[in-house]
This record gives structure tokens, sequence and C-alpha cells, in this order.
């Protein structure tokens, strides 16, 4: 029973830094050092935000799938502008502010079911790291303290600046002597040294600093992950992780400090998802189109179907959220899961598997997995899905599926789900007589092209959360899980 061949297809990414496809390979066989940007801890994240997080799991599970051992850092920003701005208008401690927000981030991470990192550092817990990495940048006239006491990361002095985000680099360098950026972050068209040290500011910072051999102050964000990524995963990192808004200036700043530091390559595979619009536009609290999962969850969404919305599309397409493909996502899941019931209730018959059924699910799970292995092809690993069940779903109808059979493919798709973690294999209960009522008049409406009756119908079953399945007996209704 399940003799099936688990295909380790070789892994292809498209590494931002030199533009194309490539076969990764970690440092070291069979082990992968991955650092992925996590969340600024100033309020609750949004559906973008989990995008990217939920694409970052994938590529984790994935690279298990693969046969790697994946050691994974997400960091914690709680020392940023925005944090420090909240808890100064709250008149709070920082890690009274940010403490809601870094357990509503766990929360919200378990209910799309994306698996914990190894780590989740906070940057205040490494401060005095960071103080330790700037004072190694100064020893190498890589930084210099401003006259306002900051501490600046000279641009010039790094020969390859620019080489992830493509920017030019005498653009790049044009003035950035006398230009310089104390901000978190900033636009393109504001380019120069960037801080590693902000010096103390009373009505700016409040009682939010640190002592230093600079003078009291506060880390720069772009030197926080440096550090935490350095001191726990060492200077060479396999692959690091984000969205394309880090690139620059975050990433590339990452890159020039961590390589003037250590004098060694800081990352070999960079990988960014695409944004996340909003029906059309960029998501924005004045256009009302801000939402954050909470707000899906209260829409009456599972942290299932939401984690399916959000890992459909290929993570290097810029993803259109809108109701109407929440509403198509939605029923593609609930397929899914009135297959998976359609499977528990064919396996009880106890019958033997047979070799045309065994050869299907061989075939769609070597596709499933070879999809997924060139740059996380989720759409091809998805038709993967779907192809299998059409061709079990044939050879049921024609009588040609045995309990072995649907044994066998509960066992793939269960393999499946290691990796989507969106399918639901609890047994579920009788059809309501209502809903059982509503299906024989929505059958009856179609009988006699009364469309508009029977597609409301068809709309209230499937409100209530029931798939309508064709079989050769008749249509017949089909609970999709929930969560």
């Amino acid at each position: 029973m399940n003799d099936f061949t688990i295909p380790e297809p070789k892994f292809r990414i498209y590494n931002t830094e030199d533009r194309a496809k490539q076969a990764f390979h970690p440092q070291k066989k069979g082990h992968v050092t991955l650092y992925s940007c996590g969340p600024t801890v100033y309020h609750y994240a949004h559906i973008g935000n989990f995008r990217t997080y939920v694409f970052e799991d994938l590529l984790r599970r994935t690279l298990k799938m693969l046969g790697m051992q994946v050691t994974q850092v997400t960091n914690i920003t709680d020392i940023d502008d925005k944090t420090i701005r909240g808890a100064i208008a709250q008149n709070c401690s920082l890690t009274e502010y940010t403490k809601p927000y870094i357990t509503a981030f766990f929360v919200d991470i378990g209910q799309l079911g994306i698996e914990r990192s190894e780590y989740y550092p906070q940057a205040t817990a490494y401060v005095r790291h960071m103080i330790d990495f700037i004072e190694k940048l100064m020893a190498k006239d890589f930084a210099y303290q401003s006259e306002d006491q900051s501490i600046y990361f000279s641009i010039e002095r790094s020969e390859q600046y620019g080489r992830l985000s493509r920017l030019k680099l005498d653009e790049l360098k044009e003035g950035a002597g006398d230009r310089r950026s104390a901000l978190d972050e900033y636009e393109k068209d504001n380019v120069g040294d960037f801080v590693l040290w902000k010096a103390y500011e009373p009505e700016r910072d409040g009682k939010v600093f640190w002592e230093s051999p600079f003078g009291r102050g506060r880390p720069g964000w772009h030197l926080e992950c440096s550090t935490m990524a350095m001191e726990i995963l060492g200077n060479t990192i396999d692959l690091h992780v984000g969205a394309v808004d880090n690139i620059f200036p975050h990433h590339e700043n990452e890159i020039a400090q961590s390589e003037a530091c250590s004098g060694k390559q800081f990352v070999r595979f960079w990988m960014h998802a695409e944004h996340l619009i909003v029906d059309g536009k960029k998501m924005s609290k004045s256009l009302g189109n801000f939402y954050t999962l909470r707000d899906l969850l209260h829409k009456g969404y599972t942290g299932k179907e939401v984690r399916y919305i959000l890992m459909h599309t290929h993570y290097r397409t810029q993803f259109n959220f809108t109701f109407e493909t929440c509403k198509a996502s939605q029923i593609s899941l609930r397929r899914i899961n009135a297959f998976i019931q359609r499977m528990l209730e064919k396996k009880e018959d106890g019958s033997k598997p047979t070799a045309e059924c065994h050869a299907i699910l061989q075939e769609d799970l070597n596709s499933f997995c070879e999809a997924l292995a060139d740059d996380l092809n989720i759409s091809e690993a998805l038709a993967a899905l779907f192809e299998l069940m059409r061709k079990v779903n044939t050879l049921d109808d024609a009588g040609k599926l045995s309990g072995g059979d649907a044994h066998e493919t509960l066992f793939i798709l269960q393999e499946m789900d290691r990796i989507l973690n969106v399918m639901d294999f609890e047994p579920q209960e009788g059809v309501p007589p209502e809903l059982q009522q509503m299906l024989e008049q929505r059958e009856a409406a179609r009988k006699n092209k009364e469309w508009q009756l029977s597609d409301s119908l068809r709309d209230q079953i499937l409100e209530r959360g029931y798939l309508i399945e064709d079989t050769p007996e008749g249509a017949r209704l089909k609970k999709a899980a929930m969560k």
C-alpha cells in the first residue's frame, strides 16, 4: 500500500541579483540557511504582508519536500520610526507598545498555517551586537560620525553598491558625501549615505534610546537585519527572501554593510515576492481598501481559505486582490475538499488498489513536485492537483475506482497538502434536509429553464458551505470544510 516514489527534482529559483532562473544549492549539502524579512510591529500585519509570508512558507515547505533541512530566521522589527512614534503617542514603553502586535503576528500566522521559523529575533535584543557591528565598520573606514552625532555608512566606499537593485552606480554616488538619509525607509531619489546609528533627539525619540560609544541613540533599520542575520546564520546566507519593495533601499543596504563588515558574500540567492494590490489600486487606508487578516476573518473567510487565496498566484506575479477572486478561490478549495470527502466514503469498501489509478497518482505527484521545484510554480502545481481529481473522478464515475485506489489517492493528497496546507481530511456530517430540498428545487428550476432561480439557489447552497457535485446518479451536495 502507498508504494509511491516521492520525487525530489532539482530546485531552480529566480535569483533577483542575477535576474535569471538558476539551480539552487546550499553551501552545506542538504542544509539551507534562510533569512526572511518579518513584521514591523507597529500595527496588525495586512494582507500584502501575509502574501509574502505565505510565499515564504511555500518556499520553506518546498525545500523540505526536496529533502533539505531548513534553518530559518524571521526578524521582528521592534525598533523603527513607526514603533517609536506609536510608543510616544500612547505614552508607554517600546516593549509595551509592540507586545500586542507581536502576539497578534503569531496568532495570525497560526491562522494561515504558516510553519514557525527556527528563530524570531527581536531587534531590541541585539542592540549590543549592532554597536559592535558599527565599530567594525568605522574601524574599516566604511562609516563615519556626522556633525549631528549620527553614524552613517559611506556608499562611496562600497564598490558594488546598487548591484541588487540595478541602480546606476554613478547616479547613486553623485553627491553621496553630502546627501544622507536618517529615515528607515526612503525613495530612490533620496539616495545617499544611510544611517547606522541615529543620535538621540528627545522630541523625536521620547524615552527610547540606548547608550553607546557614539552617544545616546538607536540603530537604523537596515543595520538591525544584517546584525541578526549574521549573528544567527553566519557571514554568508544561502537564501534571503522578502517583498519587492525591500530590494531598495533595505536589501541593497544590507548587502553593503554586511560585506563591508565581513569581507565575504552576504547572500548567495535572493527571492522577492511581487506586490499585492486591491481592485487594481495600491492598498491604502485612505482609499478604504486596506485589509488585515482579521478583517477577512470577520467577513467569514477561514484561515485556510485566505491562505489559498494568497498562495494560488505565482509569487513573482502582481496579485490583484478582489472579493470576486476570493469567491473563485473559495469555490476551488471547496471542490478539493468535496473530492476528499468522496474518497473518504469510497475507501471504506476494502478492495485493493489498481495499477491504472496508481500510475495516475504517481504521474500527477511527479508533476506537482516538478512544478514547485521550478521556481515555486504554484499554478502548475495546482493544475496537477486538479488533473488528478479529474482523472480519479472519471475512474470512479466509470465504476473503475476501488477502495484501495481511494486510500492511495488520500495518501497522495496528504503528501501534496504537506506543502499546500489547505485541505481538510475530517469526515463531514450529513447534508441538512433544508439544503437537500434546495438542491431538488434547483434541479427542477434547471429542467424548467428558470436560470435566475437556479443560480439563486446555487448561491444560497454555496454560502452555506456546500458544493454541488454532478454524478451519474444525479446532483448531490458535499460539505466543503471551512477550516
